[in-house]
This record gives structure tokens, sequence and C-alpha cells, in this order.
């Protein structure tokens, strides 16, 4: 690698039609917040009453937030605080039900059923390699399920936006299912390649289209498209998205359409919000973390944030785990024991003191697609500096989190002036040791799964790892309750390191890949048979059951799952004699 990577900085301004800017550490010590609005304020105590009025079982706090009013916010308010209260403040479940019933549109009501333009029942072309009867038609079934999840914003969310917690957007939109109801954004990646897979390639456009209003409205692609999510992003994947509808539509005028708003995403990972500087003996390394804009608790889950942190005294402490909480429900893994320093106290979340493997990963992907896109927009300029960004995230990678012993990438932890986005010195005792699924991510790019021995040594840890299991990848080693740990396996995880080892030269890692794969078609078509729907998660030691945990029940619908098995299925096909059930 030329020592020049070492000098390399993403914020140099080269003579192109773009540009970058900076902020400030002092701006970046502040630790900004965004506002919250009147109706969310609300909301987080019509929450609390809903909680003292029906009780914890079976409660979901996001129910009430995703409310719509039928009435101005001040004549709700008004019958709000008109109800009957007992002694210790509380309204009758009673009370509360018919107050929400007259007052509030139903959860998920302003988004409607919107038939697909581009859904036929069986696409001309559709998964050729699948020969198994029984596995077609169930695929054919996973592929029905994209008018279940489809949904347009209904024009009331337009007419009176501060009526709603949903926000408007520009297209139709395919929701992950069950109390996810609204645009995610990471989950999306795995919609699209489903809906490609399923020859659906306007409503894959349409997403991203939606994912760039957002950025393009708020400087970065939201959580989710709701109000409260406004103040955190997720990982970083709209590049993926673009590259994989490019790759089967040759669409130049999409990308240059979308260009301008990936170059404004790199910007907001790569500012000193995000951006932390590791310095080892030769060179500087520029990486990114996570790090939320919200220091309370999350409305969504405002009555569960309030609780967690009961127990702790300080001020200042609790908005420190607010943004810790928030922080993590960024990264996508919430919650995990990997972003703990205590894996049994969760109020020790430190996911902002951490430099996550898989993150710098993405953005590494996002940097080689930009590269790919400035050639093909024909702007060598953008193509030239990318392409160097990439080899320097490359090396960061390489230096900061690669551990040969282990033959692993693991996340690094940053010492205590982290906030201040203070340069750091590198320490091999800071890489975390514990084994995650995340540790084998960077298999999923090119940089790296071309190597043929790298792969092979990565595969024959991943072998040994304890993380296989009959049905699937664990995310973690741990059974902490929390649903990004053991024994759940998520559709996501499966998916890119399998591709990534699909994708290497070498024969045993694309042996390794189809037993994931396997492995994982199997547990999801015998859970599907069992219950009659798809999950967002399974547990990987019980062939066909579901996963737990964490903070919600179990959801439904649901749209990574179907989006993996349709890729999958596409990639790697099923013989006619190949056997379904669990083994």
């Amino acid at each position: 690698m030329p020592d020049t990577l070492c000098s390399l900085s993403l914020l140099l301004l080269l003579t192109t039609s773009f540009a970058f800017t900076t902020v400030s550490p002092s701006r970046a010590c502040a630790m900004p917040t965004l506002a919250s609005t009147p109706l969310l304020t609300f909301l987080e105590r019509l929450q609390e009453a809903a909680l003292a009025a029906f009780g914890p079982r079976n409660f979901d706090p996001k129910l009430y937030v995703d409310l719509s009013l039928k009435s101005d916010l001040e004549t709700v308010e008004r019958a709000f605080a008109d109800l009957p209260k007992s002694s210790n403040g509380s309204v009758s479940a009673g009370d509360m039900e018919k107050f929400i019933a007259v007052h509030f549109g139903g959860a998920g009501d302003d988004l409607v059923s919107a038939q697909p333009a581009d859904f036929v029942p069986e696409p001309e072309g559709f998964l050729p390699r699948v020969k198994n009867p029984a596995v077609r038609a169930w695929a054919l079934e996973v592929h029905a399920l994209w008018r279940n999840l489809s949904r347009r914003v209904d024009d009331a969310v337009r007419e009176r936006p501060d009526w709603h917690t949903l926000l408007p957007l520009p297209g139709p939109v395919i929701i992950p299912g069950s109390r996810f109801r609204e645009v995610c954004y990471w989950d999306s990646y795995w919609v699209i390649r489903g809906l490609l897979a399923s020859k659906m390639y306007a409503t894959a456009k349409a997403i991203v289209t939606n994912l760039v209003y957002l950025l393009e409205q708020y400087g970065h692609v939201l959580n989710g498209s709701r109000v409260y999510y406004t103040n955190r992003s997720q990982p970083p994947l709209l590049s993926a998205m673009i590259r994989a509808i490019y790759e089967r539509t040759h669409d130049v005028e999409f990308v240059m359409k979308c260009l301008p708003a990936l170059l404004k995403e790199h910007e907001f990972w790569t500012s000193s919000l995000h951006q932390i500087t590791i310095q080892d003996r030769q060179c500087s390394h520029n990486l990114s973390r996570y790090y939320a804009m919200w220091d309370k608790p999350r409305p969504e889950s405002f009555t569960i944030d309030k609780e967690s942190a009961s127990n702790i005294s300080s001020t200042s402490e609790k908005q420190k785990f607010y943004r810790e909480v928030a922080s993590t429900a960024e990264s996508g893994w919430d919650f995990s024991t990997r972003w703990m320093r205590n894996p049994e106290d969760f109020t020790t979340l430190a996911t902002t003191s951490i430099i996550p493997v898989d993150l710098n990963i993405y953005i590494l992907r996002m940097e080689l697609d930009i590269s790919f896109f400035g050639k093909v927009a024909g702007n060598h300029n953008i193509a030239k500096h990318f392409l160097e960004a990439s080899k320097a995230r490359e090396k960061a990678v390489s230096t900061i989190f690669w551990n040969e012993r282990l033959g692993q990438w693991l996340d690094y932890w940053l010492g205590d002036s982290s906030s201040c986005m203070e340069g750091q010195h590198w320490d091999a005792a800071k890489q975390n040791q514990n084994v995650f699924a995340s540790n084998f991510i960077p298999l999923w790019v090119d940089v790296f799964n071309s190597d043929k021995n790298l792969v092979e040594k990565v595969a024959k840890s991943l072998r040994s790892s304890g993380l296989l299991h009959p049905a699937g990848i664990a995310t973690s080693l741990t059974n902490s309750s929390q649903q990004w740990d053991f024994p759940n396996g998520w559709a996501p995880l499966q998916h890119m390191i399998a591709e990534g080892l699909a994708r290497s030269g070498s024969s045993e890692a694309r042996s390794l890949a189809e037993d994931i794969f396997i492995r994982w078609i199997r547990t999801n078509y015998v859970g599907y048979k069992k219950t009659g729907t798809m999950h967002e998660k399974y547990d990987v030691e019980k062939c066909g059951e579901f996963g737990g945990g964490g903070e919600y029940v179990p959801q439904t619908g649901f749209g990574w799952s179907n989006g993996v098995v349709l890729a999958f299925l596409e990639e790697f096909g099923w013989p006619e004699d190949r056997k379904i059930d669990c083994q």
C-alpha cells in the first residue's frame, strides 16, 4: 500500500464539481441534540398514561407514537386533561380506549395499501435455478408477500403533517411488517435484493427515491420515515441499493440523479460527529462510529428507556445513557452485549466509544460504489477521489480491526476522550476479543473476498468460531436475552457473510457459503409451513423456530427475511432432489 495513503484526507478538495465541509472539534464536543415536536411530546405523555391504564402485558409503546390526530393538538390535549383520573392520577382502561378511539386514527392508518404496478404472480425468468417443486411453490408465495407489504403515504399526511408522526414520501413503499409501519433504512437493502429477484425494478427504484428524498430533507437517511427517527440514521447501505439496481437495469440516468445524495451521505458519516482518527506508529487512520443526535428517551420506546434509566441518579449520566441507547438503535443491532462494557448491565451501553467493523465496511463499500458511479457518470475526479478514499479506509480496516491470531476483524474500543473527537493511539488490547457475526462482515466487500488466502483463513475461523449452528449463523455467543445475541440469527448477517464467501475464488469458501444458505433456507421454509408467515429473526439452534428476546414480541411479515430468501434462491438455486425439510 503506498505511503501516500497515510496522509490522505477525506476532506481534501480536489478539482471536482463537489465540495466537502468539516466540523470543528469544539462543535463535536457540544454533542448535538435535535429538538422534539409538540405532537411527539404529547404522544410520550399518552404512552405513559396508556401503560398505567393497560398494564405492561403485551404493551407496545411504539403503537402510541404511531397514532395520528383526528383534530388539532390543542383540542386533543384539552380532552386528555379532562379525562377522569383515579387518586394516583391514572386513567381507567375503558376511558383510555374511548379517548384514543375518538381522537386518533389507528397506528398505520396513514399508510394505505398500494398494489405494486410491476408485480405479476410469476415473473418471466423467476428463479430459474430452483428446480424443486415444493421450494418453487414456496418462493412464489414469498414473492406474493410484496403485495401485502406495499403501501403509499395517505394524502392526509401531506395536508396536515402536524397531525402525524409519519413523514410524507414521494413514492410507494415496502414496509418490513407488523409494528414497523414505515420505511426502515437498512432493511430496504434486502427488500430491494428480493424485489430484483422478483423483477420488480420500478418498486426497487421507488424505495431508493424515497430514501434520497429523506437524505435531501434532513442531511442523512433517517432510521425510518417517522418524525421520531430524525435524530439518527442506520447502517449506510444506500449506495449498495443503487449499485444492485444499476447492475440489473444499467440505468445511467438513475445513477446520475442519485450521485449527489451519496456525496452528502458520505459527508455525514465522515463528519467529525462520527469520524475518529486512530494513530499507529506509521500513520493516522480515519474511521467512523455511530453517534445519535439525541439525549432523551427514544419516543418509540419512551417508557422502556425511562425504566432502564430509573436507577441512574445524575441528569447528565441519564442523558449520556439515552444517547448511547439511541446510538445503538442507529447501529441496527438494538440491542446486543456487543455494545456493553458489562454484558450483564444494560446501562453500560457504550456504542459511541466503539469503532464498529461493519459500519466501516459499509462506508468502504459506499466509497467503492461512489467511485464506480463517478466512472458511470463520466466524472473522473469523483471516481479518482473516492477510489483513493476507499484505499485509505481499506488500510485502516486491515490495521485497526484485523486480528491475525483469530482470523477475524474485531471492533475497537476507544478511550475516554472519544466524546471530544481527540486523536486515539492504536492499542491491540482495545480490540474486542468476543466473537460476533459482525467480525466476518468484511468478507462482503470484494477488496477482502478477492484475497483467496485471507478468505480461507477467515472461513476456517468462522467454522471453529461457535457461531455456526443447525439453522444458521448466530449473532453472538452470549445468551443475554437481547435480540442481537445468541441464539438469534438474522437474515442480513447470513446473506452478507454467505455472499462474500461465494464471491471468493475459493472452492472451500463457496462450499461454506452454500452450507449457510441451505441451513437458512430450510429454517425459513419450515417456519413458514408451521406458522404461515415469514419472521423477522430465527433461532439458529432449532430449525423452523423463530427468534425472541429484546424489547418487543417477535414480528412477522417480513421484508428483509423475504428478500434474503429470494436473493439466496436466485444465487444458489435448489436442485430437485435436495430435501427441504429440517434434517
